[in-house]
């Protein structure tokens, strides 16, 4: 088979299995099980928990160990098992841990998904720059794929999802044994245990434009878990007759709010395509604050929408998350590129990423179901609304940065 088909069925499954669950978990875990705000926010913030150490762990077995292709199989095998048992439990202590093991193996994979793609495309004598981008795409529209089929299978509600997100994870991780033989480094280079993990990056915060920016990446990593932990469980909420009578009932944002929810994702696809020009015309600063009006505009849509006459401003909130997601993640990973050394280029990614991924969405699962469950809907979009709001103004204000063209 074609290396590249071969490739872009890989990121295909990769992100189907996050798909299957990572949108539709919360309405079933607040809908179905009634779990609490704060509840609800700790599952989300497993993600920030494994993004904090794991990807670094398995990156250095990958390294000496264990060829990046078997890793990545295994630990979709592993994901697979645990969201499985996950799938069989209803009380809170019990699927909060099976589900944070599910992760535990899950995060990883992301990046070593990337290391085989890399590889194999070497191999194949194919430029990494020009052929992985359109290989990538397919990984966002598996992920669009599998929250279609969860909400028209009407599986959003219950733990179907998380058989469907298993066999999935089973498929994969069978499939990647099958892939390209990636090289091992049984030596290690040579690397202290401080640049294996990546830690040398951790300098950059000794440079004051550096450390605002880790900071505020950061903060805007938090905004990201709020509308994955809570928006699919508010959409759905407008058809509890006991809140909202019956006049939403039938709406097709309530019965079919994922579809409505995969929006994002498709803007986010298209967003993609925009950032050379953005960046190259308006620079870091204004390409990010353009990223937090964003999230302003994405929260206050969706505490002043309703699947009803208001389900434009549902709609619209759907498509500014394109905007609000792609202009801070691909863009800041973007200026980390340019702004870091060759010798800890990786790792600043590296560092991005526990920024965001890690510190930001374990911060923002915590805080988001604290407010959720003290002031409700739909204020607590509007606090949201609020913070990112006060976000963007302190950044605009504080971090200083002279666009250079020529530079991105």
């Amino acid at each position: 088979m074609n290396t590249k088909i071969r490739l872009t069925l890989m990121n295909f499954l990769q992100y189907a299995v996050w798909g299957a669950w990572l949108i539709s978990l919360g309405a079933y875990l607040g809908n179905t099980l009634k779990f609490d705000g704060l509840q609800i926010g700790s599952f989300f913030a497993t993600m920030g928990i494994a993004s904090l150490f794991m990807p670094a762990v398995m990156g250095i077995i990958a390294d000496r160990w264990i060829p990046a292709q078997r890793l990545l199989g295994l630990c979709h095998l592993f994901a697979a098992g645990f969201i499985t048992l996950a799938a069989t439990r209803t009380d809170y202590n019990s699927l909060y841990t099976l589900v944070l093991l599910s992760v535990m193996f899950y995060m990883p994979t992301i990046a070593l998904s990337n290391s085989v793609a890399y590889n194999a495309l070497e191999k194949a004598g194919l430029d990494t720059v020009t052929h992985f981008p359109p290989i990538r795409v397919w990984g966002t529209v598996g992920f669009i794929c599998a929250m279609w089929v969860v909400d028209l299978g009407k599986m959003g509600l219950s733990a179907t999802q998380l058989y469907f997100s298993a066999t999935l994870g089973l498929i994969l991780g069978l499939y990647s044994f099958t892939l390209p033989n990636c090289p091992i480094n049984r030596s290690g280079g040579g690397k202290s245990i401080v640049d294996l993990l990546g830690l040398r990056a951790f300098a950059l915060f000794k440079q004051r434009k550096m450390a605002i920016f880790f900071i505020f990446s950061m903060l805007l990593g938090m905004s990201l878990q709020i509308t994955n932990a809570f928006a699919d469980g508010y959409i759905k909420s407008f058809g509890d007759t006991g809140i909202h009578g019956a006049k939403y009932l039938g709406t097709f944002g309530v019965e079919h709010s994922t579809i409505l929810i995969s929006l994002s994702q498709i803007s986010e696809t298209l967003c993609i395509l925009l950032i050379p020009f953005f960046l190259k015309r308006f620079g870091i600063k204004r390409v990010m604050l353009i990223a937090m009006f964003a999230w302003v505009l994405r929260f206050a849509l969706l505490g002043a929408g309703n699947p009803g006459p208001g389900v434009w401003m549902f709609i619209l909130s759907m498509i500014v998350y394109g905007v609000a997601f792609d202009f801070f993640n691909i863009s800041g990973s973007l200026f980390v590129e340019k702004e870091t050394s060759a010798a800890i280029r990786s790792s600043a990614q590296g560092v991005f990423m526990i920024m965001t991924n890690g510190l930001g969405a374990l911060i923002g699962s915590y805080l988001a179901g604290w407010v959720v469950n003290h002031y409700g809907w739909p204020l607590s979009w509007y606090l949201f609304a609020g913070f990112s709001l006060v976000v963007a103004i302190v950044f605009a204000v504080i971090f200083k940065y002279k666009h250079d063209p020529n530079r991105i």
